[in-house]
């Protein structure tokens, strides 16, 4: 138990880092824009502060969600904690249609009430702001696939809007500045457009946390190297059923597997740990196998 709960640790530690450092990024950014948006008088720069105050705020929740993740089964809760992390992700998901209609509320706002031109100086620091954004989203989106993780994806993915409505902000603060008072509305535009586009990022990371949540079939290559290293395992005649679920950052797998008729039940035992114990030695992703026997008594498969 000791051991298990050392290596939860070590996980914890590796897959928490990658939130932390967006969570930090996030937060000097947001502070950055801000400032920036206030004495720059820009809309669009405004928007796209919330915008990283946002991320800051998902940034905690994803933290919290890979926290309980990890954590061991307990009575209440046999399986783990696994689901929190895709629990954590439609958080996120709420978070940015909430931040998705107040962008665009307030850009219609100030298309009834249109404001000075934008002070060019907002130009450079949302080029800044890109570059740094697309930098953090690309990290976020490696760790999200070495960890097998919705929620750091769901971060991942919530980098990348931001920096498309840095995008966004600077084509329309362009706009204003270059073209002048006639102009001035294309900063609430690209408030508008960038909040079009943070909805439409909220739809895509839904989609995969929901499906985790529902214990969607992961991919085929993945079920079929289990039943690829069950089936070299002496004894074993067929793998006749063979289902995965996500749990967090790892599966579960139950599977029925085919032994000769003939054999006494601890043999037949014997064979069904020999099957687990090969699973999870050669894919460290799936965390435990659940395996029922089933007896081949009128000889209906081919004996290997």
């Amino acid at each position: 138990m000791d051991s298990n709960r050392k290596h939860d640790n070590v996980f914890l530690g590796k897959a928490s880092r990658p939130v932390i450092v967006s969570m930090f990024i996030n937060l000097v950014l947001a502070i950055t824009k801000g400032v920036a948006a206030f004495f720059g008088n820009s809309n669009a720069l405004m928007a796209d502060a919330a915008e990283s105050l946002s991320d800051v705020m998902s940034s905690i929740i994803v933290w919290i969600g890979i926290r309980t993740a990890v954590k061991e089964p307990d009575h209440d809760h046999p399986y783990g904690h696994g689901k929190a992390e895709p629990i954590a992700s439609i958080i996120v998901v709420i978070f940015l249609l909430i931040t998705s209609i107040a962008i665009a509320s307030r850009a219609l706002g100030r298309l009834w009430s249109p404001p000075p031109v934008p002070e060019a100086f907002t130009l450079y620091v949302l080029v800044a702001v890109i570059a740094i954004k697309e930098l953090v989203y690309r990290y976020m989106r490696k760790k999200a696939k070495s960890f097998g993780s919705s929620a750091l994806l769901a971060e991942a993915l919530h980098n990348r809007s931001d920096a498309i409505t840095s995008l966004m902000a600077l084509l329309g603060i362009l706009f204003a500045v270059v073209g002048g008072p006639k102009f001035v509305s294309a900063d609430a535009y690209a408030s508008l457009v960038a909040s079009g586009i943070i909805a439409f990022n909220a739809v895509r990371i839904f989609k995969p946390a929901f499906n985790e949540l529902m214990d969607a079939a992961p991919p085929v290559e993945l079920n079929e190297q289990v039943k690829a290293i069950s089936i070299k395992v002496p004894g074993v005649i067929e793998v006749e059923k063979c289902f995965l679920r996500k749990m967090g950052m790892q599966y579960l797998a139950d599977m029925h597997v085919v032994v000769d008729g003939k054999m006494s039940v601890s043999a037949g035992h014997a064979i069904a740990h020999h099957v687990k114990d090969a699973i999870l030695k050669e894919m460290p992703i799936i965390v435990d196998v659940l395996i029922h026997i089933e007896p081949d008594v009128l000889g209906e498969y081919n004996h290997v």
